[in-house]
């Protein structure tokens, strides 16, 4: 069904086409919405029949996942607008504040089921049994099951948060379902005064359930509008393009920004010997620069780092600052080395690439470093940089 639904989108390989990517889009969220109603109706009606506060809420829940799909189906259509004056990197961001919208949505129907799962605690009400009821929440499980498939299905395929969210909260939509199920069931094997009390519990169960998924939407949606680490991926295609060139001889200062899906924006420093000829060099930025925006989709600006490769005695002091960077960890690596000899003095001057994991304070790596320095050479001193990366 997944398969056929997709086929209906035309293009639908071409997912850098912000067209197909709103197509998509539409389709997933016009489907929740109309499957999202039918089981409100159909909830809110069993519900009623049975005196069930789970079941209403259930339906209520329903009723928000409508909206959420509602929400997604704007937020695709705002995020296909192009660039402009006043959003110059496009409108992407926007299924960000979408899924953050949703998560709202989420935590507070968990708010309003916890407050009225309390108030039939305090006066129980017992359930009226009926099959037709066992048999609207097991065809609404499996229907829920069936779009969170869906959801994350086209979620992954065009790289879009509002349908990871949305899929997260199918999921828990029938987990919470099957404790609505469990809760009708109880009616029939638990006596009277006590399965009363099985319906408001199994509410607050649910409650949990939507407390969780929505926590887990705001979270997965806060990072990406904070900003996050770029993915291994993205990372990893960056340096094997950038190594694919013979004249780059080195990457550091990699930064990557997402401005949403399709829209990468990335800046490092590539080094290249400083004798070639700088049209020469430049040429080939230039190349890595037209690969990557055009075969990976990733517009990226890069500073060209001229460094000296035919002077044996700054390449020498070069590997011996590397090696003590490695001594203090061998995640520790240096770049930008630069030797400036004065009359009484040398000045080491280099970067130091340090990752976050290592906890050493800055001014303390600076501090081992210089120090070693020292040691071997007492006129040299080192002029250190630390980037976390």
């Amino acid at each position: 069904m997944i398969r056929l639904l997709t086929r209906l989108v035309r293009n639908r390989d071409d997912l850098s086409n912000p067209v197909v990517r709103r197509a998509f889009g539409t389709l997933a969220s016009v489907v929740g919405i109309l499957l999202n109603l039918l089981l409100f109706a159909i909830k809110l009606v069993a519900g009623t029949l049975s005196g069930s506060i789970s079941i209403r809420a259930d339906a209520v829940n329903n009723l928000s996942d409508a909206l959420s799909s509602v929400i997604g189906l704007i937020s695709f259509k705002i995020a296909a607008k192009p660039a402009d004056r006043d959003h110059p990197f496009g409108h992407a961001r926007i299924e960000y504040i979408a899924s953050m919208i949703v998560s709202f949505l989420i935590l507070f129907i968990g708010v309003e089921l916890v407050r009225s799962s309390f108030e039939k605690l305090l006066s129980p009400v017992g359930i009226v049994f009926s099959w037709l009821t066992v048999a609207i929440l097991t065809v609404s499980i499996l229907l829920k099951l069936w779009l969170a498939l869906f959801n994350r299905s086209i979620g992954r395929r065009i790289d879009s948060k509002v349908m990871c969210a949305t899929a997260v909260d199918c999921l828990s939509d029938a987990g919470a379902t099957t404790a609505v199920l469990l809760a009708t069931l109880s009616s029939l094997v638990l006596p009277a005064h006590i399965s009363r009390y099985t319906d408001p519990v199994m509410g607050l169960l649910v409650a949990v359930l939507i407390f969780v998924a929505g926590l887990r939407v705001l979270n997965d949606t806060k990072n990406s509008i904070l900003g996050e680490a770029p993915a291994k991926e993205t990372v990893d295609t960056i340096r094997r393009v950038v190594a694919s060139y013979p004249d780059a001889l080195g990457i550091h200062d990699l930064a990557v920004h997402s401005y949403g899906p399709g829209r990468t924006l990335a800046s490092l420093h590539v080094e290249v010997d400083g004798s070639r000829d700088v049209f020469e060099t430049h040429d080939t930025i230039d190349r890595i620069e037209r690969e990557l925006r055009f075969t990976h989709g990733i517009e990226c600006t890069i500073h060209l780092d001229p460094i000296l490769t035919d002077d044996p005695h700054l390449t020498e002091w070069r590997d011996r600052v590397r090696s003590m960077a490695a001594a203090i960890d061998p995640r520790i690596d240096i770049h930008d080395f630069r030797m400036v000899p004065g009359t009484t003095h040398t000045n080491l001057i280099f970067d130091l690439a340090v990752p976050f994991e290592i906890k050493i304070p800055d001014s303390a790596l600076k501090a081992q470093l210089a120090e070693a320095i020292g040691r071997e050479a007492p006129n040299y001193f080192a002029v250190i940089t630390v980037d976390r990366v």
